[in-house]
């Protein structure tokens, strides 16, 4: 099963997209784009980080059968990001 960011839900396929620890170790939990050097790259809340993601809809789209609308996108990210690590209460 491959491994999703459990900040922003993008699946990390290969170790370049892992984020770094602190000690510069590979973060297997987080992606490079929301995790380096042991910290979060963006301040952002759960609301900020779906508004943020749904910027990148077109390239997720790219090669899917029947593209997904912002809105339907939108609805997936706020039933799954509760789920993920960084946002689970």
């Amino acid at each position: 099963m491959e491994r999703l960011c459990q900040s922003c839900g993008m699946p990390m396929s290969s170790d370049e997209l892992l984020g770094t620890n602190a000690d510069g170790s590979l973060n297997k939990d987080y992606c490079t784009y929301c995790f380096q050097e042991g910290e979060f790259t963006q301040d952002f809340t759960m609301d900020e980080m779906i508004l943020h993601c749904v910027e990148f809809l077109d390239e997720f789209n790219k090669g899917l059968e029947k593209p997904i609308t912002r809105e339907e996108a939108i609805a997936l990210m706020k039933d799954a990001f509760p789920t993920f690590k960084r946002w689970k209460k």
